[in-house]
């Protein structure tokens, strides 16, 4: 009974292990790719990158509002010499009634004409297209940076996979560009409904006008309605734009390990970096142990810190740090300097002074002359010697 009992419990005491275990093993580090979920901001490379692809964060309603406000505004201001060309171009078109109506026709008098007619047309809108043209440039500009790229241009293949095309039909982009055009059908009904309604009473009586008069009328109820469509598109654009640049932030969202990737390739492995610095700091104190039989004197804390100076005027008109360290590296200064005879002084706050003030190379600041002065000539009196000094000094 005693050894089922054991038996039940080693039994159940692996089941909890095992359902503990179960319970900690998580799999969402791998629900987004490598790396896991898109939680980075992206680099600046990546977002250079998507600009060279083509991807920009911009909205198309404010370029058609700002078309829209523009074309009917330069159709307001140049109406008079617009009628005034078309006018003009009656004659024109009436003589080439009457070449066609003598003459035979042939394909060289139909190409005379469709010339002559597309010429007089552009002629007549050249200033319009002209302006409007300019207007997009513009509004391109305001909302991204120029970047001349053809790649856009280029052929994408997964365009052409079935499997990606019904993803992005029911993504939530779609869900919004579709939330976004019913709106836009929306507000075009209602101004168009609303302007009408308010001209109601001049529109029943419109038979009543003459007909310049009426033309002229239903002219300007065009031009308002453009306008203010326009200016509508304006409006929703501003707010399609800042959706647009959170889309183009949230799209372009990487993962730890693009971001560790990436900085692989911009920066190199940082495991080989690190050794690289390991093997730098291997030489440089390979060096500094070399310098330290040339040294006149080791400051030590005792125990924790030790800097090894040098006086020599050839050098320099101040003592020289030749070597410092803390700890274990404090250690082996010592122990270099006892083998090679130079003297050990301790002075607590100097060497706390000289080991986080001055650099391996450096002089000793002005501040410290006197301290250090003053451990100097206590080595040289121990020594029977001064510092190397030329002759001529």
């Amino acid at each position: 009974m005693i050894e089922e009992n054991r038996t039940k419990k080693l039994d159940t005491g692996i089941l909890c292990s095992r359902n503990n275990f179960n319970r900690t093993y998580n799999l969402q580090f791998f629900a987004d790719g490598p790396g896991g979920e898109k939680t980075e901001e992206a680099s600046p490379k990546k977002i250079a990158d998507a600009r060279k692809e083509g991807q920009v964060a911009k909205s198309m309603e404010l370029v058609s509002g700002a078309t829209l406000i523009t074309f009917f505004f330069v159709l307001r201001f140049l109406i008079g010499n617009l009628s005034d060309n078309l006018v003009s171009s009656f004659p024109l078109f009436y003589k080439y009634i009457d070449v066609l109506a003598k003459e035979e026709i042939s394909s060289a008098i139909v190409g005379t004409i469709i010339q002559d007619v597309s010429l007089h047309i552009i002629k007549i809108s050249l200033p319009i297209i002209g302006i409007i043209f300019a207007i997009i440039i513009l509004v391109n500009i305001i909302q991204v940076k120029p970047q001349i790229t053809t790649k856009p241009l280029g052929p994408k293949l997964d365009m052409l996979n079935p499997v990606n095309g019904f993803k992005r039909m029911f993504s939530k982009d779609k869900i919004v560009v579709l939330i976004k055009d019913t709106l836009k059908v929306f507000l075009v009904m209602y101004i168009a409904y609303s302007t009408l309604i308010s001209e109601l009473d001049a529109l029943i009586n419109l038979y009543d006008m003459d007909l310049m008069q009426a033309i002229v009328y239903i002219g300007d109820l065009v031009l308002s309605l453009g306008i203010s469509i326009g200016i509508m598109y304006m409006m929703l654009g501003i707010v399609d734009l800042f959706y647009q640049k959170f889309k183009f932030k949230r799209d372009l969202r990487m993962t730890k390990q693009e971001v560790k990737e990436e900085l692989k390739q911009t920066d190199g492995n940082p495991q080989i970096k690190s050794r690289q610095r390991s093997k730098m700091r291997e030489v440089s104190a390979r060096r500094m142990m070399q310098s330290i039989p040339e040294a006149d004197v080791v400051i030590t804390n005792p125990t924790h810190f030790a800097v090894a100076i040098k006086y020599d005027t050839e050098l320099g008109t101040a003592p020289l740090v030749l070597a410092k360290g803390a700890d274990f590296l404090a250690a082996k200064i010592k122990e270099r300097a006892k083998e090679n005879k130079v003297p050990i002084v301790e002075n607590k706050p100097l060497a706390r002074m000289l080991y986080f003030n001055v650099e391996i190379g450096e002089e000793i600041p002005p501040e410290l002359y006197e301290l250090t002065a003053q451990v100097l000539a206590y080595v040289y009196s121990l020594n029977g010697e001064g510092p190397n000094i030329n002759e001529e000094n």
